[in-house]
């Protein structure tokens, strides 16, 4: 069993790859929030991952509460790993994990990482769609060689470019307050009203009033999955993401 969340594709891909290598079930975060499943079975050698981006240095919102509230039934010791999909550093992402985990009963076997393209473009820029996809075409050996550890159950950290708790934590701080959605905003010459933001959220924070996207909770994951997405360019997130482009993983 593989829960995964993503925004742009990246961890998608990796998580489906997974499922492809072990013959398991690949399972959506954000649908189970959306449908309040939180309790699953395992079989007595079936394997349960997790895999993720990581959010300034740390784990995505909705990623916390799903494990916050998860209920593995039928453990039998299952090999548990999370894999973390980042762009330059994987930070304390790990660590979360393994913390969240504790607290509902399991315990984290195996830690790997996928560099993937960096789509937080209030940062990156990601307008060179050549040099994008050659990157993801880079991970896929990456991919590769993550699901060949995870069907021989090879337990161990495997992160090497995580950072010291005590920083990644005063980083992971800050997240809180960009996920405030006032730092979205429309370009309503472009906007087609497609209401694809707002079907695509997977935290129903969009609603479309008056033919354009309008943010109706205070704070989102901030996956930027509504930015990436829209076929005119037409949401931004401060005054970075115009110049820096769009990017979705090509078998998303």
């Amino acid at each position: 069993m593989i829960f995964y969340f993503s925004g742009t594709g990246n961890s998608k891909h990796v998580a489906q790859r997974l499922a492809k290598a072990t013959g398991e079930s690949c399972i959506s975060i954000a649908d189970c929030i959306n449908k309040h499943e939180y309790s699953f079975s395992l079989r007595k050698d079936e394997r349960l991952g997790i895999v993720t981006p990581v959010y300034f240095w740390g784990l995505p919102s909705i990623v916390v509460r799903f494990v916050n509230q998860l209920n593995i039934c039928g453990l039998h010791q299952n090999f548990i790993y999370n894999v973390i999909t980042f762009g330059t550093t994987t930070g304390q992402a790990h660590y979360m994990m393994q913390k969240l985990l504790k607290s509902r009963g399991l315990w984290l076997d195996a830690k790997y990482n996928v560099r993937m393209v960096d789509v937080w473009t209030p940062i990156f820029d990601v307008s060179n769609r050549e040099k994008c996809l050659r990157k993801t075409n880079e991970a896929e050996k990456r991919i590769t060689k993550v699901a060949e550890m995870v069907v021989a159950r090879k337990a161990g950290n495997f992160d090497y470019l995580r950072f010291p708790h005590w920083l990644a934590h005063w980083y992971y701080l800050t997240y809180d307050n960009q996920r405030k959605t006032k730092n979205f905003y429309v370009l309503k010459d472009k906007c087609i009203d497609c209401k694809k933001c707002a079907l695509q959220c997977p935290e129903h924070a969009i609603e479309c009033k008056q033919g354009y996207p309008v943010w109706v909770k205070e704070r989102c994951t901030l996956c930027l999955r509504c930015l990436h997405h829209c076929p005119q360019f037409a949401i931004q997130y401060g005054k970075r993401t115009i110049k820096h482009g769009q990017f979705v993983h090509p078998k998303s």
